[in-house]
């Protein structure tokens, strides 16, 4: 377990070409008296077959963050890529296909859609792209997930955790390139949450499946191999193979140097 304020540099294969990288990334919300900087000047990069856990106080810039390297909202400024691919070059057409073809999405609040089966909402998105269904990958995810018994039913059939499993098979059928998941156990009890993010941590080991997570808990950052910490939209440190002991020392360590700021800012 190492902790370190100052971001480190992936090295190895997986620096030439990082499974998705930020560079100088702004993000600013209105104008004038009410312009919120979302982001100031974010440079991370997250490397392939890893899983990474971003994490911050809230109004910290970690779920902006994550929706600016998914392609879901556009950049005030800076680079985002996906591989090889910068995505706030791409026109809507472009980006929309990217992230059909190559980019994975699990939400807090799962959603499937209710007039759907689990089946149907898995398959959505290869469907949607006039894509087959790869059947073998697709038995392999219902498999892992436990979700043969489930297949059938509706999402108000299903428990919070058999949803979300859902949404997680539905995110990784199409083999994307990257998967984000944004909060993923937070309206999930701790032992369902638990189980899916085992899962997620089984994607990165067992599949070769890159994972990037926003998490404001502790325990579940611990399964991941990194913790980028944010603080007033920019990054502030990160954490190797964390423990919740250690990633709360580095949040605690954060909130300890938001004090000290403010406290000198108010002497002047």
């Amino acid at each position: 377990m190492s902790i370190d304020v100052t971001p480190a540099p992936a090295t190895g294969p997986a620096a030439a070409v990082p499974a998705v990288r930020a560079a100088g990334l702004h993000k600013v919300y209105g104008r004038g008296e009410t312009e919120v900087r979302a982001l100031d000047g974010v440079d991370v990069t997250f490397a392939s077959g890893a899983f990474t856990a971003i994490m911050g106080a809230s109004g910290s810039g970690k779920s902006t963050l994550l929706h600016l390297l998914a392609g879901l909202d556009s950049a005030t400024a800076g680079s985002v890529f996906l591989g090889e691919t910068e995505l706030t070059r791409l026109d809507d057409t472009a980006l929309t296909l990217l992230r059909r073809e190559r980019v994975g999405f699990v939400f807090q609040a799962f959603n499937l859609l209710p007039m759907f089966t689990a089946e149907q909402n898995i398959v959505l998105p290869l469907e949607l792209a006039g894509a087959d269904v790869d059947r073998a990958w697709f038995d392999t995810l219902v498999e892992t997930l436990a979700l043969r018994e489930r297949l059938t039913h509706r999402p108000s059939e299903l428990s919070g955790g058999q949803q979300q499993r859902v949404a997680i098979a539905r995110a990784l059928l199409t083999r994307p390139d990257v998967v984000f998941a944004d909060e993923p156990t937070g309206n999930l009890d701790s032992r369902t949450g638990a189980e899916v993010l085992a899962f997620l941590r089984r994607s990165v080991r067992e599949l070769g499946q890159t994972v990037v997570m926003v998490t404001h808990d502790p325990a579940a950052a611990a399964y991941a191999d990194r913790v980028v910490l944010l603080a007033d939209g920019r990054v502030a440190g990160e954490i190797t193979d964390p423990t919740p002991e250690s990633v709360l020392t580095g949040l605690e360590a954060l909130r300890g140097a938001d004090v000290v700021a403010q406290a000198a800012g108010g002497r002047h």
